[in-house]
Formats: structure tokens, C-alpha cells, sequence
């Protein structure tokens, strides 16, 4: 399900160059809208969602052209994805942690001499496994593709 993602990220390239490292983390809430494959054709419940909280902590290698006003990037990272599924019809609270990985593309425009806005797609993925959801004692595993467009303000020093 859509939802809005909020977060930070902080970046370090040395001497100004064209590659760099950054750290980041995000928190999104992609609630399951339904279990069922087909809701017209299902014998589950159509109304049998969860609550789903995601927050990601990573590392992404970036590698940008070093322009002066424009700055268009590409990039790839590696970290640790955590979720909450929260209480619901079939299922009762879990938490994961799992490796994640994503990719991204962006562009970074200059307003001023260190501040500059910027436009970015981001593709991530991780596979959970919920051991305890469903009682008793089981759960399922599954596999998270997001798509994310972010935009935000950067500050240069």
C-alpha cells in the first residue's frame, strides 16, 4: 500500500570528489491492505490487512557528477530493515530484522553555495519472516519491494 517515507541522511566525499559514502535511515508505514491474492476470488477475507511498520538503517556507496548547480547521482547500499507487524483480525504482533539492500538514482540542484534541493528514486528490498504472527507459535515470510520518490533539502559544509 502507498505511504508517505520520511527520514535523514548524512554523506561524506572526500575532497569533494565524485564518489562518497552516505548513511541513511528511513521509516515507512506500507500497511497490508489484504492477504488475499484476489479479493473477488479468494476464500480469505478481504478485509484481513495488517499494520506494517518499516525502518531501514544503511550505507550507500554514491557515485555523482561534480557539477557546480547540477549534480545528477546514482547509488547502491547495504543495511538493516526492521518491521512491525502490529495486531489484527488473523494475526497478532512480530517484529523482524532483516538485511535490506536498494538502489538509486537522484538529482541534486544548488540554491546557494551549501544549500541545495534534491529529487530521488530509491528501490528497496528485504525478505521478513514473521515467526510468531500467527498463533500458535507459527508465522509466514515475505518477500518487500518498494518503490520510493524522495525529495528534501541538503546542507553542504
Amino acid at each position: 500500500q502507498n505511504s508517505i517515507t520520511y527520514g535523514g541522511k548524512i554523506g561524506y566525499f572526500p575532497g569533494h570528489s565524485w564518489y562518497g559514502i552516505e548513511a541513511e535511515a528511513f521509516h515507512t508505514t506500507p500497511h497490508i491492505k489484504s492477504f488475499a491474492d484476489d479479493p473477488t476470488t479468494s476464500s480469505v477475507d478481504p478485509d484481513t490487512g495488517a499494520h506494517l511498520r518499516i525502518t531501514t538503517v544503511g550505507v550507500n556507496f554514491i557515485a555523482r557528477y561534480p557539477g557546480r548547480t547540477l549534480q545528477p547521482y546514482i547509488g547502491a547500499g547495504v543495511g538493516a530493515a526492521i518491521a512491525r507487524i502490529g495486531d489484527s483480525i488473523v494475526l497478532r504482533s512480530d517484529t523482524d530484522v532483516a538485511t535490506a539492500w536498494n538502489v538509486l538514482v537522484g538529482l541534486r540542484a544548488f540554491v546557494t553555495p551549501k544549500i541545495a534541493v534534491f529529487t530521488e528514486y530509491k528501490y528497496t528490498g528485504a525478505t521478513f519472516k514473521f515467526d510468531q504472527a500467527l498463533p500458535p507459535d507459527a508465522g509466514f515470510s515475505g518477500n518487500y519491494r518498494a518503490q520510493h520518490i524522495l525529495g528534501g533539502l541538503s546542507y553542504h559544509f
